[in-house]
C-alpha cells in the first residue's frame, strides 16, 4: 500500500476515533474505545524502566516506540543533523535532554490518541521545530525530512513488534501526517 493511501486511511481513523466520543443506548452514554485504548489503554503493567512502578499499557507502548524512534533518528544521517545538541548530550552520557524529549513526545502522542490521564505541556509543533524558538533544533525541516521521520517512526514501531499492518499504527501515522504543515517550515 502506498504511504499516501496509508496515511489517508490513518487520518480518517483518527478523525473518527477522536470525534466519536460516545454513543447512546437507552439514554445511557457508552464510551467508544479510543485509539489510546487500541494501543493498550489504561491497564496498568510493570514499568520495565523503573522497578516497582506501574505504567499504563498504552503509554508504555507509545514511550517504547518513541524511544526506539529517537535512536533510529540518531543513526539516520538524513535527520540526525537536526539534533546535534541532543546527540552531543547523549554522547557525553547526559540523558537529561533525551528523557525530556521522550516524555514530551510520549505525552503528546498519548493525549492525541485519547489518553485521559496525561497532559501535553510542551511547545506547539511549529515552535518545537523552529530553531528561532527552540535552540535545541539545528535547522528547519523540509518535506524530505518529514518523509524520513515517517520512515524512522515505522522502523521504531517495528522494533517494538508493531508493523505497518497494525491498524493502530496506521491511525498514528495519520495523526503524524496531519502535523506536516506545522513541522515543515522550509
Amino acid at each position: 500500500m502506498k504511504k499516501t493511501a496509508a496515511f489517508s486511511i490513518l487520518i480518517l481513523g483518527i478523525i473518527f476515533t477522536l470525534s466519536a466520543t460516545s454513543c447512546k443506548k437507552n439514554d445511557v452514554a457508552i464510551p467508544l474505545p479510543t485509539l489510546y485504548d487500541s494501543l493498550g489503554g489504561t491497564t496498568l503493567v510493570a514499568d520495565p524502566k523503573t522497578s516497582g512502578v506501574s505504567i499504563e499499557k498504552g503509554r508504555l507502548l507509545i514511550r517504547s516506540i518513541i524511544d526506539s524512534t529517537i535512536f533510529v533518528i540518531a543513526a539516520d544521517t538524513a535527520l540526525n543533523g537536526h539534533f546535534t545538541v541532543l546527540l552531543s548530550e547523549v554522547g557525553s552520557n547526559n540523558l537529561t535532554g533525551f528523557m525530556a524529549l521522550s516524555k514530551n513526545l510520549t505525552d503528546f502522542v498519548a493525549v492525541a490518541t485519547g489518553a485521559k490521564d496525561y497532559t501535553y505541556g510542551g511547545k506547539s509543533m511549529t515552535a518545537a521545530h523552529n530553531p528561532a524558538q527552540n535552540s535545541r533544533m539545528n535547522g528547519k525541516a523540509d518535506n524530505g525530512d518529514f518523509n524520513a521521520f515517517e520512515t524512522d517512526l515505522v522502523a521504531g514501531a517495528a522494533k517494538n513488534g508493531v508493523t505497518t499492518s497494525n491498524p493502530a499504527l496506521v491511525s498514528v501515522a495519520k495523526l503524524v501526517e496531519s502535523l506536516r504543515t506545522q513541522v515543515v517550515q522550509n
